[in-house]
């Protein structure tokens, strides 16, 4: 199935801040959050095992089980397995991401996408979701920015392990739908060229945004969109930086980075465009992206994200973009 008729709205809400990602949220405030996303009518949660060591999904699980299960949809991740062994959360080795947690749990951490440690993640992350089901299960980080020169070989071991679990686990009904959530496109077009297993989806984390869109345009999306799978967009700010914060690729933004946002926000301020909307907007115009799965650790910032998918954004803004080189010249835009 294409997972489009299965999210209620293109507006998601991503749970890795609620890991204690960058700082160390109180419970009260992570709490709030949810429900604001809840109250606001967001109806698709996504979270990972890897966000603060099972963290984010115990404090998803706490609001979302006061709610009818078959109200909402939910994601999680396999390619973890979070112990109950505590180890020094600021020596973890997270490739590119380093320190992204250290707030979060202490529980050891596992990278292991074999067919067992699939099956072992989804029943552990049921017990700290407090739910019956998934719908949606994506495999998690199997991608060079964790990995390294070695990450085709964790792709090997999810290709014959977490990939046909999945697939299994779909066609028999446990599970809605499945795919890779990663941060990278190569493992997305090498899963493309794959004869089986088929996924129904991918996650992808900001390779489809404003600031980092020309690859993702080049061969991925018009190949997803050739073989009906949809993509949902992780990150549409950046990690932060397109929506006021000071992170770009979960570290601090680096000056051309920053430039380059600075030139955005000033077009946007003369079209009396919020960047929020223009960065929205922009991840969603594409045919073959279904939903924007923003994060956020206030309950404030949820009426900002739903706000910003509605508001009107002038065809004049995004020429401008084009005409500053801003923005490629391929990229589809929304039309009014």
């Amino acid at each position: 199935m294409t997972i489009k008729s299965l999210l209620p709205s293109p507006l998601g809400f991503g749970t890795a801040p609620l890991g204690n990602m960058f700082r160390a949220i109180p419970d009260e405030e992570a709490a709030a959050t949810v429900q604001a996303a809840w109250d606001q009518g967001i109806r698709y949660f996504d979270t990972a095992p890897f966000y603060g060591a099972g963290l984010s999904e115990i404090r998803l699980g706490d609001v979302l089980s006061q709610h009818p299960r078959d109200e909402y949809v939910l994601s999680t991740k396999v390619g973890r397995v979070i112990l109950d062994e505590i180890e020094d959360t600021t020596a973890r080795d997270l490739g590119e991401k380093g320190g992204l947690f250290e707030h979060g749990r202490p529980n050891k951490m596992i990278n292991d996408y074999t067919a067992e440690a699939t099956l072992r993640s989804i029943e552990d992350s049921l017990k700290r979701l407090n739910t019956d089901r998934l719908d949606i299960v994506w495999v998690h980080d199997v991608a060079q920015d964790f990995y390294g020169d070695e990450w085709l070989a964790a792709y090997e071991t999810a290709r014959t392990g977490a990939f046909r679990v999945l697939q299994k686990l779909r066609d028999e009904g446990v599970i809605k739908a499945w795919g890779l959530g990663v941060n990278r496109v190569e493992p997305l077009e090498l899963t493309l060229d794959l004869d089986e297993p088929k996924p129904d989806a991918f996650l992808l984390a900001g390779r489809y945004t404003l600031l980092d869109h020309d690859r993702a345009l080049q061969r991925l999306l018009p190949s997803a969109s050739a073989q009906n799978v949809d993509i949902v967009v992780g990150g549409p700010y950046s990690s932060g930086i397109l929506a006021g914060g000071t992170h770009f690729e979960y570290q601090k933004a680096p000056a051309a980075i920053i430039d380059r946002v600075e030139r955005i926000k000033a077009i946007a301020a003369r079209h009396g465009v919020s960047i929020k909307a223009a960065a929205l907007q922009f991840s969603l115009a594409h045919p073959a992206t279904v939903a924007a799965i923003p994060g956020a650790t206030k309950p404030s910032r949820i009426a900002e994200d739903v706000a910003a998918l509605s508001e009107a954004v002038p065809a004049a803004f995004w020429t401008a973009l084009r005409e500053q080189k801003l923005i490629a010249d391929t990229a589809l835009v929304p039309t009014a």
